[in-house]
């Protein structure tokens, strides 16, 4: 607030030397002057115009926040030495049980990362099972491909029959219905193996997440017993803690 209170004043500052710099020029001009020329519309008042009891108030209260500030600063300065002292009993009261708490919770993400390398194991053995399933139903439907060229090119073959020879006997009805079931099957494996695919891309962004988390919390528990912990033994007194060496 004391910088902003400074930052008002410089600015207002400014603007009185550059509007004093204005002014004192503006007084120098007179009817030899050579720089001088018409300027249409200048007569106008601006919308941002301030007035003169504007102008001395903006300027005053400038002044007073700054002050206000000021003052606040060394009421507040005084005050610092009791409550730092009262806080430095309250941090080493507090050293303790902060410890106890970075052990409880370096339990808890011992026990959570445990638990994901478990799960992860789960889902690389459900990854390797899906992977076999997939191939099983890839391997099905290659194995439709032949009794479906069988049918379809006894179909072709047949389309031939001269004459009145080309009937729709028992035959063809037989023929064209097994096309038809192939053709199900066919596409109800497809279905299959699209779930199967997509099944197994959530299990490899399972892996991946759980992977990742399993890093994490293996980074976390590093920065917390060995970097944490550690600087944690060197915990300064309470004569440090006020401010005294």
């Amino acid at each position: 607030m004391n910088r902003d209170a400074k930052e008002k004043l410089e600015m207002d500052w400014s603007d009185k030397v550059e509007a004093y710099d204005i002014d004192d020029k503006c007084g120098r001009y007179n009817n030899q002057a050579t720089d001088i020329q018409f300027h249409h519309h200048s007569s106008k008042f601006e919308d941002n115009t301030s007035t003169p009891e504007s102008w001395a108030q903006y300027s005053h209260d400038n002044i007073y926040r700054a002050e206000r500030e000021r003052m606040g600063s060394i009421n507040l300065r005084s005050l610092i030495d009791n409550i730092l002292q009262d806080i430095s009993e309250d941090l080493r009261s507090q050293c303790d049980n902060v410890n106890s708490a970075f052990a409880k919770r370096c339990e808890e993400v011992e026990d959570a990362k445990r638990k994901m390398e478990d799960h992860l194991k789960k889902t690389l053995k459900e990854i390797g099972d899906q992977e076999n399933n997939i191939a099983a139903l890839k391997q099905a439907i290659k194995d439709k491909e032949a009794p479906m060229k069988v049918a379809e090119t006894r179909l072709y073959q047949r389309s031939y029959r001269p004459n009145v020879e080309l009937c729709r006997d028992p035959v063809q009805f037989r023929l064209v219905s097994e096309v038809g079931e192939l053709s199900e099957s066919v596409e109800f494996l497809k279905q299959k193996l699209e779930e199967a695919e997509q099944c197994l891309r959530n299990l490899e962004d399972t892996r991946m997440s759980l992977e990742k988390d399993i890093a994490n919390k293996a980074n976390t528990l590093f920065i917390d017993r060995e970097k944490c912990m550690a600087h944690r033994t060197r915990y300064p007194t309470v004569v440090k803690l006020s401010g005294y060496q």
